[in-house]
């Protein structure tokens, strides 16, 4: 029973597709099996479409109909599958090899089934069909074992990989322990070299104490011995003196001063009764000179042109201090021991004022500037007034460094100028007037760089320039003030 219903199923399937397929051509086309089982259809010229094209419109109908399988379809499926095969993992490769093998096996039973029902020249085209099918099944079985080959490549390389990868683990986890513990190796060192050093530095620290100390003994033992060679009470009494001493050579000092200018005063009254200004300050370094008014009626000042001068005291010879044109003059070093004169002139007329005697040095300057002497280098704390002719907005502290071979001005790390003494530098006393003149100076660094420094004293500032005098007339340089030239021996 199962027999003749299977036999009679086939020649049903035999019938509709004989009955179904038209043929264009009287035979199947040429084939030719190249190397590695390549199918190549031949060449030909131009003619009725081939027997396989027909085949594949026709049992595409049939599939669309009747919903059963042909050749073409077959052939569109491995062909699909083959590049799915290429982007699929190996295990859906060896599934799609395993189907297309049970594809290839009823497409040669259905070839079969054809070849019994065909005669003739058409016979021999389904044999040609059946070769080049088993032709296929062929590389098939080929491919299936290139990729049972691959898998079990690929598993080898698995195991080979999770091997390499558990030993570099157990590399990496034995290189970790061994860093760290030369990691704490190398903590331990350094806390021992650092706990060394910690105690040479104390003992170091007690030795130095232990020489200060003995050495602060000896001085101590030696003032009790210089204390017991002397009577303290006369040593008391002569310090007593001696500023007892100084405050009255100060007083008769100021007091001479004064009757000087009061009998210089006098005797111009005599000379000169209409005089309308007169110097006011003191006649000495680190004081300024004011030219002021005797009388209401005198002309305001600022509308008259003033000009300062230097005048030895053995001549009469006038040298002019360039720059200095304003109504108030403050002496520098070049000063002192000399006279200092104001010419003002009021249109066609002009009035001479002069010191009563010559320009004294400031108490104690001379020891302060040997003992500067004796350094390398002596810093001063300035403010920079004006810069290269105008204001300086600034007036933070700098730094003006006065040394044997050069002259520096800084700001912390930062350098505004540092030149070595030459001919182009100029240094003088500030001539632009105004109360803080007894303590700025004007410096020219170089062609086109100039200051106005002010200091904090006016003993530093005749200082500095007394300093940098000295150290520039070491290097056979003379500092001056612009278009000023100093006299020999000062």
């Amino acid at each position: 029973m199962t027999l003749d219903f299977r036999e009679k199923m086939q020649n049903e399937a035999v019938r509709f597709v004989t009955y179904n397929v038209s043929f264009a051509s009287s035979k199947f086309s040429n084939y030719k099996i190249r190397a590695n089982n390549i199918l190549v259809e031949a060449n030909k010229g131009p003619e009725a479409p081939s027997l396989k094209d027909v085949v594949a419109k026709e049992t595409a109908e049939l599939l669309e109909q009747r919903q059963r399988l042909s050749v073409r379809d077959l052939a569109k499926k491995f062909e699909k599958g083959l590049n799915t095969a290429t982007k699929l993992s190996h295990e859906a490769k060896w599934r799609e090899v395993s189907d297309r093998c049970v594809l290839l096996k009823k497409l040669m039973v259905l070839l079969e089934s054809l070849k019994g029902r065909m005669v003739g020249q058409n016979k021999d085209e389904v044999e040609e069909a059946i070769s080049m099918v088993e032709t296929l099944a062929d590389q098939l079985s080929q491919r299936e074992g290139e990729l049972l080959h691959e898998k079990s490549e690929v598993k080898k390389l698995a195991i080979l990989l999770k091997k390499a990868s558990e030993d570099a683990k157990k590399v990496v986890e034995e290189e970790r322990a061994c860093a760290r513990a030369k990691t704490e190796s190398a903590r331990a060192a350094v806390q021992r070299v650092l706990q060394a050093f910690h105690e040479h530095e104390k003992l170091s620290r007690s030795q130095e104490k232990q020489k200060d100390f003995q050495e602060l003994m000896r001085e101590v033992q030696e003032a009790r011995r210089i204390k017991m060679l002397h009577q303290p009470s006369r040593v008391m009494d002569m310090e007593h003196e001696l500023q007892a001493l100084c405050i009255q050579y100060a007083e008769k000092s100021l007091s001479s001063v004064q009757l000087r200018k009061e009998l210089e005063s006098h005797r111009t009254l005599k000379e000169n009764k209409n005089q309308l200004y007169e110097l006011e300050g003191l006649e000495c370094l680190g004081s300024s000179l004011h030219i002021i008014p005797r009388e209401d009626a005198a002309p305001d000042i600022s509308t008259c042109s003033i000009q300062w001068y230097r005048i030895q005291p053995e001549g009469n010879k006038k040298e002019v201090i360039p720059g200095a044109t304003k109504s108030v003059y403050a002496p520098e070093p070049f000063d002192v021991g000399r006279f200092v004169l104001a010419e003002i002139v009021m249109g066609v007329e002009s009035i001479t004022l002069a010191t009563t005697g010559p320009i004294e040095p400031a108490a104690g300057l001379g020891s302060y500037v040997e003992a500067l002497l004796r350094k390398h280098e002596t810093e001063f704390n300035v403010v920079v007034v004006r810069m290269n002719g105008e204001n300086h907005v600034s007036n933070s502290i700098h730094a003006f460094h006065v040394g044997r071979l050069t002259i520096k001005l800084s700001k912390g790390k930062t350098i505004l100028a540092r030149e070595f003494y030459s001919s182009s530098m100029k240094l003088c006393g500030a001539r632009g007037g105004g109360n803080a003149a007894a303590q700025a100076i004007f410096w020219q660094a170089k062609q086109g760089l100039s200051f106005t420094l002010a200091f904090q004293s006016e003993r530093e500032r005749n200082a500095a320039m007394m300093l940098a005098r000295r150290f520039a007339f070491d290097c056979n340089i003379t500092l001056a003030g612009p278009d000023e030239r100093a006299s020999a021996g000062t």
